[in-house]
């Protein structure tokens, strides 16, 4: 099980009793469709299953807290993606509308980056819908480079595929981020 503590934020593995605080936090239709794999609407069940997923070293998902309360801010997570050019992770995450604009999907990315390179991989992908232009801002200010690339995605929410741009970070490169995020 991993944690991950960034000046602003402490990032742990859900447990079952975090189940209402994640349904208060996603159960919202302007988060919720721009998720590949969350279902609209966003149901307790929904909320009660996630919160029980086993941890996965090697695809580590993160409720995202506030250090200072442990309130909940979000969710990030790196799952594993195998195209062509090998194994690697996707990042991708959500905040709950109260927590907009804050810098805490940055915040939280930029600790994902760096867990990422400890885990040793050498790339991580990301990607955001067109029609959602503030993740793409995040993504930018987290170190991804656009790739140029745009496809369609499925969207579970949405019920049917979106254009999605994508985003990688060369974790092999010398871009490395400091400790403590910014």
């Amino acid at each position: 099980m991993m944690f991950h503590r960034s000046e602003r934020l402490f990032l742990r593995p859900a447990w079952p009793e975090d189940w209402e605080a994640i349904f208060q936090g996603i159960a919202d239709e302007g988060v919720v469709r721009n998720l590949a794999r969350a279902p609209w609407p966003y149901t307790e069940e929904d909320a009660h299953y996630f919160a029980q997923l086993p941890h996965d070293p090697q695809s580590p998902r993160f409720l995202i807290t506030l250090a200072a309360t442990g309130e909940l801010v979000g969710c990030i997570g790196l799952d594993r993606h195998n195209d062509k050019r090998g194994d690697m992770l996707e990042m991708g995450y959500w905040i709950g509308r109260k927590h907009w604009g804050q810098g805490y999907a940055t915040e939280a990315g930029k600790a994902a980056i760096r867990i990422a390179r400890s885990m040793g991989h050498d790339r991580v992908v990301a990607s955001h819908y067109l029609d959602n232009p503030a993740s793409g801002r995040v993504l930018r200010k987290v170190g991804f480079v656009p790739t140029g690339k745009t496809e369609k995605v499925d969207c579970l929410a949405r019920q049917r595929p979106v254009e999605a741009t994508g985003y990688e970070y060369d974790l092999a490169a010398e871009n490395i981020l400091p400790l403590r995020a910014a």
